[in-house]
């Protein structure tokens, strides 16, 4: 009769042991499967928002260009003003959207473009000077917007 109970208690802490170990196995994969998954989410929001950035730097780009070509072909007549304050509109919008996906310096860098491009549409400026005053804050932009794309994904922080 003794050796029935410590079969049986040897049974128990046999099941238990078990147990105890398939329920921790089971919690350590499922916790391991859950910070793949939140780290597998995170890299596609990071990749994202980088495909983002990359459409809104394109179309703030060409915008810009649209304005310089306004700008050289000034003609002062009601279709190039209407032509001239669509393109302005546009190119602020992208300086918005520019401050809402991208960090500081870079919005301060295309904030400075685009009002470099605002004076040279509706201000003369000297014969021949026009690709001198826009030079500098262009390139300034364009080489930030570079290195900000040259960054690692963060994976952390989208």
């Amino acid at each position: 009769m003794q050796t029935q109970v410590w079969l049986a208690i040897l049974s128990l802490t046999g099941v238990l042991l078990g147990g105890g170990l398939s329920y921790l196995v089971q919690t350590s994969v499922q916790r391991r499967n859950e910070r793949s998954e939140r780290r597998r989410l995170a890299a596609e929001r990071a990749e994202t928002r980088r495909e983002e950035q990359l459409d809104l730097l394109r179309q703030f780009i060409r915008v810009a260009q649209q304005a310089e070509r306004a700008a050289e072909d000034r003609k002062r007549t009601p279709s190039w003003k209407k032509a001239a304050l669509d393109v302005v509109d546009e190119l602020w919008v992208c300086e918005r959207m520019i401050h809402v996906l991208f960090a500081p310096p870079l919005h301060g860098l295309a904030r400075s473009y685009v009002t470099a491009l605002d004076h040279v549409l509706w201000q003369e400026v000297d014969e021949g000077s026009l690709w001198d005053y826009l030079r500098g804050p262009k390139v300034a932009f364009l080489d930030a917007a570079r290195e900000e794309l040259s960054r690692p994904l963060d994976l952390k922080g989208s």
